[in-house]
C-alpha cells in the first residue's frame, strides 16, 4: 500500500498481549492510526519465563526495540532434554536467524512491560471488554460491554484463545490437552544448585515434564511442571500433595524445589489449544496470535508466533495494494507455518522419543489421535 494510504488507515487491535502490542508497534511504524483495546483494567502476566527465538529478536531489531527487550532478558545458547534422573537425552543449540544466534530468556511480565513501554502514550485503552464485532465489508464496528463503539478500516483480533473476534470465523471451542501446567518463578538461590548457566532444561518422564528456565539477570528461575490430568477446569485447584505426586521419581533436587513451593504463588492452569481454523480474515477483520492458532506450550512457540504474525501483517500491508489483498497475503504466509507448529506442539516430541521416555503411556493428545 502507498504511504499515504497507510497513514489514512484506521486500525483497531483487540487485545494488548504479546501479539497485540507487537502489532501495534509494527503497524504504527508504517504510519497508520493504531489503537489497542484491552479488557483488563491492569495488565499483568503470570509469573513464568519464556524464550524469544532469534527470528523474534530480529523483528525487535527491525522495529528499533531490540535493546529494550535485551535489557530485561538473558541470552541462551542451548536447550537440553533430560530424563527424570538428569541423564541427558539431547542437547541442541538454538536455531540461528541471520546474525542472531541466541534465544533470549525473559520473564513474561518484563516482556509485556517492555512491549507496552515502547508504544506511544495513549495508544492502549484499558477496560474495554469486547462484546461483538460487526463486519460491514470495508470497515468493521467493535461494540464494548459498556456500550462504546469503535469503527475501523481494519480490526485485528489479538484477543487470545477465547477470542470474541474469532466467532466471526469459527464456532469451535478450545480443546483440552489432558494436562495441567503449574508455573512459578523462584529465586535461583532456592533451586538447589540447578541453575548453572543460561540453558533451558526440560526433564521428561512418567507423564510429567519439568522445565527449568533460568532468568539469571533477575537471579531467578522459572519452574514449570506440566503433568497429565483429566480435570479440564480452566483454573483447577491442586494441593501440594497432588503436585508432589506428579514429580515422584524425579531427581531429589527437583522434588525439593516442588516441596518448598508456596502454593499461593503457583499459577495453575489446565492446558488448552484450538483446532486449526480454515479462515483468519474477511476484508476488514483479521485474527492473529492465539486467537488464530493457539498452540500447546511444548515447543515454546506461542509468543514467538504472535510476534512473527505482527511482523508478517505489517509486511503484507506494505507490499499489497489494498487491505483485502494484504490480509489474504498474511494468511497465505503465516497459516502453513502455524498449522505445522500447532500439530507439532500437540505431539510434543517425535513418537520414538515419546515412547522412550513415556514407556507405555503416551500423552493424552496422542492417545486421542490428534
Amino acid at each position: 500500500m502507498q504511504l499515504s494510504d497507510l497513514k489514512n488507515l484506521k486500525i483497531a487491535i483487540v487485545g494488548a498481549g504479546y501479539g497485540g502490542a507487537s502489532a501495534a508497534k509494527a503497524l504504527s511504524l508504517l504510519g497508520a492510526d493504531v489503537a489497542v483495546y484491552e479488557q483488563a483494567t491492569q495488565i499483568r502476566e503470570a509469573g513464568a519465563g519464556i524464550g524469544l527465538r532469534p527470528s523474534t529478536m530480529n523483528r525487535f531489531r527491525e522495529w528499533g526495540i531490540f535493546d529494550a527487550i535485551a535489557e530485561v532478558s538473558s541470552p541462551s545458547e542451548a536447550f537440553e532434554i533430560l530424563t527424570p534422573t538428569c541423564d541427558r537425552i539431547m542437547k541442541e543449540e538454538w536455531p540461528v536467524a541471520g546474525d542472531q544466534t541466541h534465544t533470549h530468556l525473559i520473564h513474561r511480565g518484563d516482556f509485556i512491560d517492555a512491549l507496552l513501554g515502547v508504544l506511544p502514550e495513549g495508544m492502549v485503552h484499558l477496560g474495554h471488554k469486547l462484546e461483538s464485532v460487526q463486519d460491514k465489508g470495508e470497515t468493521s464496528v467493535l461494540t464494548f460491554a459498556d456500550g462504546r463503539t469503535v469503527e475501523a478500516d481494519l480490526v485485528i483480533g489479538a484477543d487470545g484463545i477465547r477470542s470474541v473476534v474469532r466467532r466471526l470465523f469459527s464456532d469451535k471451542e478450545p480443546v483440552f490437552s489432558g494436562e495441567h501446567a503449574y508455573r512459578v518463578v523462584i529465586s535461583a538461590d532456592d533451586a538447589y544448585g540447578m541453575v548453572v548457566d543460561d540453558n533451558l532444561r526440560m526433564y521428561i518422564g512418567r507423564g510429567t515434564k519439568i522445565y527449568l528456565l533460568p532468568l539469571r539477570h533477575r537471579n531467578q528461575v522459572s519452574f514449570d511442571i506440566t503433568a497429565l490430568c483429566p480435570d479440564g477446569t480452566w483454573v483447577p485447584e491442586v494441593s501440594k500433595e497432588e503436585l508432589l505426586a506428579t514429580v515422584e521419581g524425579f531427581d531429589e533436587r527437583l522434588v525439593n524445589i516442588t516441596r518448598d513451593l508456596d502454593m499461593d504463588t503457583v499459577n495453575i492452569r489446565a492446558v488448552y489449544d484450538i483446532d486449526s481454523i480454515d479462515t483468519w480474515h474477511s476484508d476488514s477483520v483479521v485474527l492473529m496470535g492465539d486467537a488464530a492458532h493457539s498452540m500447546l506450550h511444548h515447543q515454546g512457540q506461542g509468543a514467538n508466533s504472535a510476534v512473527e504474525d505482527a511482523g508478517a501483517l505489517a509486511d503484507a500491508l506494505r507490499e499489497a495494494a489494498s487491505v483485502k489483498e494484504a490480509l489474504a497475503l498474511f494468511q497465505a504466509t503465516r497459516k502453513p507455518v502455524t498449522d505445522k507448529l500447532q500439530a507439532i506442539s500437540r505431539q510434543g516430541w517425535a513418537e520414538d522419543e515419546i515412547a522412550e521416555v513415556f514407556p507405555g503411556q503416551k500423552p493424552a493428545s496422542l492417545a486421542q489421535g490428534k
